[in-house]
């Protein structure tokens, strides 16, 4: 059984806990699932992949420019980004429904200097697959921890301290399971 962390709130908090309880007790060592595999071409022409993220943290953010909740949470992860960069993490934008020239302009407006790559039906399709109907609204953001496993995923925007404790967690070292 794969179980992914997923950041809830409001009254579905007490049936996740109980769920969680529930499939913890029942299911031992499990483990979150592997990221996806992927390889696109960035924005600044270089290629983007799993491969080269291999061994790091990262969270992958699905995103739009035109989408004001994502628009909030960007100026909190270009900060991040140059916080914790040097420890091994990285953000990975993928952009929706855009083109080229806007979100090349949307990131030298911001100040983005992580990976952006732009959104194709392969990729949403690798990473929606963990997301029940599959990836519906944006922002929607996936915690790759170190080992390359999805241990959190999100759903709308989140605050800059959300988004630290992700990625502390994240860059934590992880336990060998017996």
């Amino acid at each position: 059984m794969q179980m992914v962390k997923r950041v809830l709130s409001g009254p579905a908090v007490f049936a996740a806990a109980l769920m969680v309880l529930f499939m913890t007790c029942s299911a031992g060592a499990a483990q979150a699932p592997l990221a996806p595999a992927f390889s696109a071409v960035g924005m600044d022409g270089k290629t983007v992949s799993s491969r080269q993220l291999a061994g790091k943290a990262y969270i992958v953010n699905f995103f739009a420019s035109w989408c004001p909740p994502c628009r909030s949470e960007i100026p909190d992860m270009v900060q991040l980004q140059n916080t914790y960069k040097a420890k091994g993490f990285t953000f990975v934008g993928v952009a929706v429904n855009e083109s080229d020239e806007t979100i090349k302009s949307f990131m030298k407006s911001n100040g983005i200097s992580y990976p952006v790559v732009m959104a194709d039906q392969k990729l949403v399709g690798a990473y929606g697959r963990y997301v029940e109907g599959g990836i519906r609204s944006i922002p929607t953001s996936f915690v790759v921890n170190r080992s390359g496993r999805i241990v959190q995923i999100v759903s709308g925007a989140r605050s800059k301290a959300v988004f630290e404790k992700m990625i502390l967690d994240a860059l934590r070292p992880v336990k060998a399971v017996k």
